[in-house]
């Protein structure tokens, strides 16, 4: 039995950090240059181009935490 609680903490533990970091990339490779650029005339082609892999490489961060909970024990 406390091996299993161990077993979910460190699941939690690990999930909750690809999570975050997935966020880290969202907040800073996607979200804030597109808004950077809204009193601009608009993002420039790199800056789309950056935004657009940010927020893939985000989405496949959240993917894997999600994976990896799917790992919990009951």
């Amino acid at each position: 039995m406390e091996m299993t609680l161990i077993h979910n903490e460190r699941t939690k533990l690990t999930g909750n950090y690809l999570n975050g970091i997935a966020i880290a990339i969202f907040a800073v490779g996607t979200f804030n240059p597109l808004v950077a650029s809204i009193g601009a005339e608009g993002p420039g082609i790199a800056t789309a181009i950056t935004s657009v892999i940010c927020f893939l490489a985000s989405l496949a961060l959240h993917l894997a935490s999600r994976r990896i909970l799917k790992g919990l024990m009951s």
